[in-house]
């Protein structure tokens, strides 16, 4: 549904995107991570086609963002930090009008629109101006926008950005049965628990490059090394007498827990377990040490600006 290759985009001296490689199946969410400047914003601006690339190409929808930029908008829809809303309107007359601009059925105009007010939980405002609304509420009118021709991709700046928990744990639901739905979605985002919660790959920008891409889970182990798991015992045993597969270190114990570092979970924990209940030890927990995607994130941008700093 998106794919790009040697993405860039130049402003001037300015090196916004530079060589931005991506390729995101349907039914897949992306997560774009990064420092503001970073170069998400101007990579959304060229998959919608607003924007085009100085080098490189990119395909939404299977469509060229150059050659085929009608196209692209009418398959894509877009929520950015700068909503756009008509203050003087009432969320039922702006959701027609957006109706009207894709060229939506009367009957299905209507439908799509009382739909989304009654899902965003704007149904009773519909009829106030949206000058009126609070900012979560113009949030949730943006995104209901965004949905109102029932696209194929989403792209979402910071889509739950000054919402209460209630609506913004709504609009990950949503997002979620989009996704099931077969749709791409790329979110960015600095909600790096949100991302954690929604996303099937990451990733992470930094000066217009991508430092790394992947799933959370392949990110953890590139950046913070192998998983490691805490086994807590009811009573005093010997580590030292139990059998441990190969791949697997012993990093500190103590009469009743040790830490272990494992290579290949799937392998070698059943085997730990195993080995404990044949001397019978009393195992109360056996779970892996937090691991997340902000230590991640905070390490990988550590590391960055410490190569650049040599350079």
């Amino acid at each position: 549904m998106i794919e790009t290759h040697d993405l860039s985009k130049q402003f001037n001296e300015f090196l916004a995107v530079d060589g931005v490689n991506l390729s995101i199946e349907a039914g897949q969410i992306l997560a774009l991570l990064g420092q503001n400047g970073a170069g998400k914003t101007t990579t959304v601006r060229m998959l919608t086609a607003l924007l085009h690339p100085t080098r490189g190409w990119a395909r939404v929808a299977g469509y060229d963002v150059v050659k085929n930029g009608h196209d692209v908008r009418a398959s894509v829809g877009v929520l950015t930090e700068q909503h756009g809303l008509y203050m003087r309107m009432t969320a039922v007359e702006y959701l027609e009008f957006f109706g009207q601009v894709y060229s939506l059925s009367s009957e299905y105009r209507k439908s799509r629109s009382d739909h989304l007010l009654e899902y965003f939980g704007l149904a009773e405002a519909a009829h106030r101006r949206i000058g009126e609304y609070s900012k979560g509420m113009r949030q949730k009118l943006a995104l209901a926008r965004a949905m109102m021709h029932d696209p194929g991709v989403l792209l979402l700046d910071e889509p739950t950005s000054a919402m209460d928990p209630e609506s913004a744990r709504l609009v990950r639901d949503e997002i979620s049965r989009l996704k099931s739905t077969k749709r791409t979605i790329v979110i960015c985002s600095h909600n790096l628990t949100e991302v954690e919660s929604l996303a099937d790959q990451i990733a992470i920008i930094y000066r217009g490059r991508i430092l790394l891409q992947g799933t959370l889970e392949e990110l953890k182990r590139k950046v913070l090394g192998l998983p490691e798991y805490q086994i807590q015992l009811a009573d005093a045993w010997d580590s030292s007498r139990l059998g441990l597969p190969k791949d697997v270190e012993i990093l500190s114990r103590t009469a009743t827990s040790f830490k272990v570092r494992v290579e290949r979970p799937q392998e070698s924990n059943p085997q730990i377990l195993r080995s404990l209940a044949a001397t019978s030890a009393a195992v109360v927990a056996f779970q892996e040490e937090p691991r997340t995607l902000e230590q991640v994130y905070l390490k990988a941008m550590a590391e960055a600006k410490g190569l650049e700093h040599v350079q």
